[in-house]
């Protein structure tokens, strides 16, 4: 049994958090697999220091024209992703392909673009991020919403604390789930966060209503989920007509009154899966579908996965699934 080498990119304004999140994980895992665990290695262009976004300095620990081929590359994201190093983009260019996983954290998917490493490969990042992504490197098939994305051995992230979920993941696949939960709990993280969940919450993701009335429809959406949602019945509640109603909370929000109520179902129905030993039957009716087919069927569109398949994973708790 050998360790399996992580290479961390480092660069002037890297986002210290992107670095020390994802290495704090294979740390752990390597600490209760020291014959088969981790090998983790920092290297920047010139072996010198880089000081971080918010001020850290990091020292890497060589150069990386010297570094050995990597089982995994990480790339961390950072404002100094923005207007990177062409010296950097022609090393990732030429060394990434020969790792046999490639990982960025947040924007650190734009070196990975730029050096054309994710062309025709799905791919997610930063939500603040993935339209300048989209934007710049059409190539891509950028995923705005999961916090991160596996396509063959690249695997991408959201922001910050999404590399941590990412790590988890990738430690779960290669030591195991007990070695990832026992990470997660050290680090007290959830090992739940499937890579196809949303960045945002259902009221993070939609933008903040401007009148009251529909503030307070959205307030009563997330305390009543399982409740009569229907537009005319959230109308009602607002006093306005349906049809005005539908257009002012898509023009407030972003989205239409149906999307939302969808949002805020699955992920009521996700936390119940996760954290309660109810059935889905119960959990159906709970959240507003009914029938553990409407239920089903929200998850699948949504999630990918179907509530016992999310259960099976994800819980915590008991339940019929």
């Amino acid at each position: 049994m050998t360790q399996r080498s992580v290479l961390v990119v480092l660069f002037d304004q890297v986002q210290s958090l992107d670095v020390t999140g994802p290495v704090e994980v294979f740390d752990g895992a390597g600490r209760s697999h020291p014959r088969d665990g981790y090998e983790i290695r920092t290297a920047s262009l010139d072996g010198a220091p880089v000081r971080t976004s918010s001020g850290l300095t990091l020292a890497p620990d060589g150069r990386l024209d010297a570094a050995d081929r990597p089982h995994t590359l990480l790339v961390p994201g950072g404002p100094g992703t923005r207007d990177p190093d062409p010296r950097l983009i022609d090393w990732l260019r030429t060394h990434g392909p020969r790792a046999d996983r490639l990982v960025s954290v947040c924007s650190g998917a734009l070196l990975l673009a730029a050096a054309g490493l994710l062309d025709g490969r799905r791919a997610t990042s930063h939500w603040a991020v993935c339209e300048l992504l989209a934007r710049r490197y059409p190539a891509v098939r950028v995923e705005p919403d999961p916090i991160f994305v596996r396509d063959g051995n690249v695997a991408t992230s959201a922001g910050v604390t999404a590399g941590i979920d990412l790590a988890l993941a990738l430690v779960e696949e290669d030591l195991g789930r007990e070695t990832a939960l026992l990470v997660a709990r050290h680090l007290v993280v959830f090992l739940r966060r499937p890579g196809n969940q949303a960045q945002f919450s259902a009221q993070l993701a939609a933008q903040t209503a401007q009148r009251a009335p529909l503030r307070e429809v959205q307030q009563w959406i997330a305390e009543h989920p399982g409740d009569d949602l229907s537009v005319e019945a959230l109308a009602d509640r607002a006093r306005l007509s349906p049809r005005h109603f539908a257009r002012a909370f898509h023009a407030e929000t972003g989205v239409s009154p149906g999307r939302y109520v969808e949002r805020v179902r699955v992920e009521h129905a996700r936390r119940l899966l996760e954290d309660s030993p109810a059935g889905v039957a119960q959990i159906s009716r709970a959240c507003g579908y009914g029938t553990p087919e409407a239920l089903r069927r929200a998850f699948v569109k949504t999630l990918g996965q179907s509530p016992a398949e999310y259960r099976k994973r994800f819980s915590g708790a008991g339940g019929d699934g």
